[in-house]
């Protein structure tokens, strides 16, 4: 049996090939030429059945006498057959009287529908055989074939696998190194930002001398502006005691420039000069002159610019702790219940630190003097109270002029209820914030001020300039008017006024017989004389003693005096 594939098979030396197309790989397929004359008959491998045996022939119709070899000699030449290169059998040929369609590979069709049986295709000599396809599922009526479509040859799956995640990879690398750089970006400027922090916060702890070891709160100042052009608010309170009666007063300073509030107590033996040379104290100039009149005459003494006067009498200060909360204070005595009807009933305020204090315990406090001690003493209890309601008042504008107004207090012009609570809110801030402090106007026993011990205060903290009334001006004469006439006093001040003097109203007391004219100082001595002179009272009523106030002469007028005969 041949072998199609073996070039050197026996008879096939000579054969010819021709290319008949393209197989589905591209490779060009050939096909045999039968030779022009074969002078021997080949071997029919068929022979057994009988020449011309066709073994597909159906219906025992004769086969067209054919050889597959193109050899043999049957007695004619048969015509040869038009070729058809798809082995659609369109091209007849007649041997016989028989119609045959051809094969191209060497098949006689019969005219019925035959089976399909797979094509034989010829290839050269030497070349591989080929592969065999499944044959493709039909779809419809129509049957496709790999080799009736153009394949475009794609990039190998792998490559591009790789190639996307070398992208993937590339990426992810640019953004970790882009995230590296922002949080370096953001951890630089978070130093930066914390630097200028810190400088600033040293630097306004240096300018405000709150550095620990440079300076302290209690005696901070303003190294930059001048104290005399540092911006200060002062208002004056009179807390009068509605049931002992008798005054204290304190002024509340802001210090806008500095941040720094205080409450300086203001002693009532300070000697101040009214607007006609006379000379008189403190707590005589609210009683008498009124909180006009004072605030006057405190500004002329201390060179200040009060603003307005807050009269806060003793029950509008104890409805203001009530109703703000209590307050603390570290007390330094043991204050009696004033409503107290026995001598062993418990104090109403013990002394110690952090004692909480209701409103009636705060005015117990704020008035208490004790048996002996100077008037000053109760004056600081008033400043401890007044420094503890601050820190727990409010520091909203709107909620303390609302607490303000809910106390009910008759404000006296030019202040209104707004502009006092907008001024406590102020200080309240303050003093939350540890930035106030209370100090005590030095004043001598005669009412003035001295220069050196008062400049702490006076030109520090009120950025004035001390100006007590001159003493080698005018004597100071206190008058106390015991005749049982009232009138009496207000003669004897316009002579002594007259006389060069300078006038005190000493009040009225019990009726006496006999005048008097004291003085204290052996220096005066002579001043009393001309003093009795003047008011026309001999000079037997001149003698030395005790001195009232801050008066260089104490002056009694007793019955004996005549004010006409002066």
């Amino acid at each position: 049996m041949n072998d199609r594939y073996d070039a050197g098979a026996a008879g096939h030396g000579a054969d010819q090939y021709e290319l008949v197309g393209y197989d589905e790989y591209g490779r060009p397929v050939y096909r045999q030429v039968p030779p022009q004359q074969q002078t021997q008959q080949p071997y029919d491998s068929y022979a057994q059945q009988g020449y011309g045996y066709d073994p597909y022939a159906t219906g025992g119709q004769q086969a067209q006498q054919y050889d597959p070899y193109g050899g043999g000699d049957t007695g004619q030449q048969p015509q040869t057959p038009s070729y058809d290169p798809y082995g659609t059998g369109s091209h007849q040929q007649h041997t016989g009287g028989h119609s045959a369609s051809y094969d191209p590979y060497g098949r006689t069709a019969s005219s019925g529908q035959q089976p399909r049986v797979a094509e034989q295709t010829a290839y050269i000599p030497h070349q591989a055989g080929p592969v065999e396809e499944p044959v493709t599922q039909e779809r419809g009526d129509r049957d496709y074939r790999t080799e009736q479509f153009a394949f475009v040859e794609e990039p190998d799956q792998d490559s591009e696998d790789v190639i996307d995640w070398l992208k993937f990879t590339e990426n992810r690398t640019e953004r970790r190194e882009e995230a590296r750089r922002r949080a370096r970006a953001r951890v630089v400027a978070l130093v930066v930002v914390l630097a200028l922090a810190a400088a600033g916060g040293v630097g306004y702890l240096w300018y405000a001398g709150k550095l620990p070891g440079l300076s302290s709160s209690d005696d901070k100042k303003d190294t930059a502006t001048p104290t005399g052009a540092q911006k200060r608010d002062v208002i004056v309170v009179h807390l009068h005691n509605t049931k002992k009666g008798g005054t204290s007063t304190a002024l509340l300073v802001d210090n806008t420039t500095t941040k720094q509030g205080t409450t300086v107590l203001l002693p009532n033996a300070l000697a101040l000069s009214g607007d006609d040379g006379s000379t008189t104290t403190l707590a005589k100039s609210v009683d008498d002159d009124g909180s006009s009149g004072t605030r006057d005459e405190i500004d002329t003494v201390l060179g200040t610019e009060i603003q307005g006067t807050w009269r806060l009498d003793t029950p509008y200060l104890q409805n203001l702790v009530d109703l703000i909360g209590n307050i603390e204070v570290d007390t330094n005595a043991n204050v009696p219940d004033p409503d107290a009807k026995s001598k062993g009933t418990a104090p109403l305020v013990r002394k110690g630190k952090a004692q909480t204090l209701s409103g009636k315990s705060a005015v117990a406090y704020a008035t208490y003097q004790g048996s002996g001690e100077a008037q000053n003493a109760q004056l600081e209890r008033f400043g401890q109270v007044m420094q503890a309601v601050l820190r727990k008042l409010t520091s909203d504008a709107q909620g303390a002029t609302t607490t303000v107004q809910t106390l009910g207090m008759i404000i006296e012009p030019p202040l209104t209820d707004k502009d006092l609570g907008v001024f406590l809110a102020k200080l309240a801030d303050l003093a939350k914030g540890g930035d106030y402090k209370t100090a005590l106007l030095p004043v001598q026993t005669d009412g003035t001020l001295s220069a050196q011990a008062s400049a702490s205060v006076v030109k520090d903290v009120l950025g004035g300039t001390a100006k007590s009334p001159d003493k080698d001006a005018a004597i100071r004469v206190s008058v106390r008017n015991a005749s049982g006439v009232k009138d009496n006093t207000g003669k004897a001040r316009v002579v002594l006024l007259n006389g060069g003097f300078s006038f005190q109203d000493g009040g009225s007391g019990a009726a006496e017989a006999t005048s008097e004219v004291v003085y204290a100082d052996a220096a005066d001595k002579d001043d009393a004389t001309e003093v009795a002179k003047t008011l026309g009272l001999p000079a037997g009523a001149v003698s030395k003693g005790d001195v009232s106030g801050n008066a260089d002469v104490s002056v009694v007028l007793g019955q004996d005096y005549a004010p006409s005969s002066s």
